[in-house]
């Protein structure tokens, strides 16, 4: 296989990465641990192996696994809650090169059903395994057998595996794709937000809606979860109180999904996600830590 065939399923591993972890960083150095595994072979090594795509994605997944078995320990000295890394439109963002210009396709995340924030949090509730042979087998189509060889299970093992996943996200019930109703809840969304207005915002909320927001302990911002329409609805109003003119606000896309951003005084501030069912809130997502904002600094 040559040099240029071995680059090119950078954007796969990107993927894989990103759904695995939630987070482009760590993403980004599953795969450069991953190439230097194949560089490290001797070149009878590297032309013994069938499919260098499948070993590639095999030594990528098996990084992953590892990682998200030590990012739940990493987890308990977090500050507040933990949300997966936001992702921009495509076209205005690219991967560990901030400043830089132009787009290198290699370098960005398929937008789809799989990548929204709703889904991704419910990837993120699973065990490793789970996450693993789930996002392997139903959202890249290995069969259960290659799976095995990366979950280090049987593949019988590996089918329940995915299959206790696939339950928990039909469960969750997570959205499909970007829809006219979607960006209009959260067009009203914005303007009840802006006027302040408590009524229009509750409507706008499921009664048990939860809104999270992850800081990461480096920016001001709620540590427990919001629960309630109401509880939400005084406590975003009296953001918007407190930040007055400062604060202003763009509909985008985030996760592929209708988003919101904010900025205060001119500088980039806040990333939101909604999950969104028959035309209601369910969750926000409100991500304020910087250090999983930078694709969105250079857009």
């Amino acid at each position: 296989m040559t040099t240029s065939a071995i680059v090119s399923e950078r954007r796969r591993l990107i993927n894989l990465g990103y759904r695995l972890l939630g987070s482009l960083a760590d993403a980004e150095d599953v795969v450069q641990e991953t190439y230097a595994r194949w560089y490290a072979l001797s070149d009878r090594e590297r032309d013994a192996i069938e499919s260098p795509g499948a070993w590639l994605m095999t030594v990528a997944g098996r990084i992953c696994l590892n990682l998200l078995g030590s990012a739940r320990a990493r987890r308990e000295t977090y500050v507040g809650a933990w949300i997966p890394e936001p992702l921009p439109e495509p076209t205005e963002w690219i991967t560990g090169r901030p400043g830089a210009e132009g787009l290198d396709p290699a370098d960005r995340v398929t937008l789809d059903e799989s990548v929204t924030m709703a889904f991704l949090v419910v990837l993120d509730a699973m065990t490793p395994a789970e996450r693993v042979a789930f996002v392997l087998h139903d959202v890249f189509r290995y069969p259960f057998g290659e799976v095995a060889e990366i979950v280090g299970r049987t593949p019988a093992a590996c089918r329940q595996l995915a299959s206790s996943a696939r339950r928990r996200v039909r469960a969750a019930g997570t959205p499909a794709g970007p829809s006219d109703e979607q960006a209009d809840v959260v067009r009203q969304f914005r303007t009840a937000w802006e006027a302040k207005d408590i009524d229009a915002l509750i409507g706008l909320l499921d009664p048990g809606a939860v809104a999270t927001a992850d800081g990461g302990g480096l920016v001001v911002t709620h540590l427990e979860p919001i629960v309630g329409a109401e509880r939400i609805a005084h406590g975003y109003a009296e953001i918007a109180r407190v930040s007055g003119d400062r604060t202003t606000f763009q509909e985008c896309a985030v996760n592929g999904l209708p988003g919101l951003v904010s900025w205060q005084d001119g500088a980039l501030s806040t990333v939101f996600a909604f999950d969104i069912a028959d035309g209601r809130i369910r969750h926000i997502w409100a991500m304020r830590n910087p250090e999983k904002l930078r694709n969105w600094q250079t857009g």
